[in-house]
């Protein structure tokens, strides 16, 4: 069991689209995950202020059982052998609601859906694909049952607070009503700028080859939402995404590093950019690791683009807004299944935000702990069995939650009221195709 864990989680590193299947060949395939049970949000407060105070009618805790999906999928891939080593392939992959009231939510290559070609240079491909930035998590992400965890809660998770201020969107925060909104839907909704977690659409992508356990991954996402008058505040919004990885020891010690860059997403002639440090140890009893992860927002002054912390308010000065995230995760081997478990924490963000012209350094109760603990048995190679518990404690300008979480107090909104802790005693099962 101790390789097993091992090989996963090497395996999902320094996987390239396509390698694993046969010269000429179509495959469909697909993973289920479903989970059913109880969660609790305690009491929260309907708004907060800039200054961290909070503000607004108290509402009520809310106890509920819901059997739940996460990241259900299913899809088509290609392989087609070219000759001299050289290879063409395509997959497109989509989003598998498992739930009635979400049905609406199928959209054909929603997730990772490319055309490419690979060889002895790496692989480089068209299309719609999970980041460099996030496919580090693979390294990592080891200490989660089912997918009540940090990756889907607290990593990466910052900008999901407040509207996307995308100089050319209609809820661009900057008081700009365009006629015609040229965001789609990643660009568009659920957060500051381009989500570092989210993957990269309208994009080219580079994958090199491994070579003494050393990949370089690279995604440019085009700036096809640029804007020459149709607004009153012109963009030109685009993303870049690096990273560099390392498997060895035997497979025992995985690490990697990433940076990325999303030009004007954030404010209109300004640059967001990242920085995270991910990977993990196998000492065979034990499997182990961490992240580290730091997110810079630009502000450039008196701009209504604070939505990485959910104020109105936005910049009050020049400078960054910094987000600082971090967490450690572990894997027991025990018989056919293992014990997981990870502890994450998002830091208060720091930057001048706050009322025009009246700065903070320091935005308090904007941070949050999440920790997860569970078991999970391997039925086989495709089936996954899991029972655990899971809760995020919120500060009182916080409203972290994870993807996939049922309503909240209102019973249709799935963002949490701020400084509402969110908790789940839950049993899962995964099935794979």
């Amino acid at each position: 069991m101790q390789k097993k864990l091992l090989t996963v989680a090497v395996a999902g590193a320094l996987a390239v689209p396509g390698i694993a299947m046969a010269q000429n060949a179509v495959e469909v395939y697909g993973t289920i995950n479903m989970a059913i049970g109880q969660f609790k949000y305690s009491d929260g407060t309907a708004a907060q202020t800039a200054d961290g105070a909070v503000a607004g009618a108290s509402q009520s805790g809310v106890s509920k059982w819901d059997v739940s999906q996460g990241a259900s999928n299913y899809g088509i891939r290609a392989r087609e052998s070219l000759g001299g080593g050289l290879a063409a392939w395509g997959q497109f992959e989509q989003n598998a609601p498992m739930e009635r009231s979400n049905n609406g939510a199928i959209t054909p290559a929603s997730r990772n859906s490319a055309v490419g070609m690979q060889g002895g240079f790496g692989n480089v491909f068209l299309g719609q694909w999970t980041t460099p930035w996030a496919d580090l998590d693979a390294l990592w992400g080891i200490g989660t049952v089912g997918y009540w965890g940090p990756v889907t809660s607290i990593i990466g998770r910052r900008e999901t607070t407040g509207t996307a201020p995308n100089p050319n969107c209609t809820n661009n925060g900057q008081g700009v009503a365009a006629a015609a909104s040229t965001c789609d839907a990643i660009e568009g909704a659920g957060g500051v700028g381009h989500p570092f977690w989210r993957r990269f659409s309208q994009a080219i992508f580079y994958q090199s080859p491994v070579m003494a356990g050393v990949q370089v991954k690279f995604a440019y996402q085009t700036n096809e939402g640029k804007s020459s008058g149709q607004v009153s505040t012109n963009g030109d919004p685009s993303a870049m995404s690096l990273s560099v990885q390392w498997a060895g020891m035997g497979g025992r010690a995985r690490v990697g590093a990433a940076m990325d860059r999303h030009k004007e997403y954030t404010s209109t002639g300004g640059t967001d950019t990242g920085y995270a440090l991910k990977g993990g140890w196998n000492f065979g009893v034990l499997d182990v690791g961490f992240a580290y992860e730091v997110m810079k927002y630009k502000c450039l002054g008196n701009q209504p683009n604070g939505s990485a912390t959910g104020f109105a308010a936005g910049c009050a000065a020049e400078g960054d807004i910094k987000a600082k995230q971090y967490a450690l995760a572990l894997a027991v081997p025990v018989g056919p299944g293992s014990i997981r478990a990870s502890y994450s924490v998002a830091k208060d963000l720091e930057g001048p935000i706050g009322t025009t012209g009246v700065p903070t350094s320091h935005i308090s109760d904007t941070g949050a702990k999440q920790y997860n603990i569970g078991y999970e048995h391997r039925f086989s190679k495709r089936t996954n069995v899991g029972i655990g518990y899971a809760k995020i404690d919120n500060k009182a300008n916080a409203q972290f939650t994870w993807t996939g979480a049922p309503p909240v107090q209102n019973g249709f909104s799935n963002t949490p009221l701020f400084g509402s802790d969110v908790s789940t005693f839950f049993v899962s099962m995964t099935h794979r195709f």
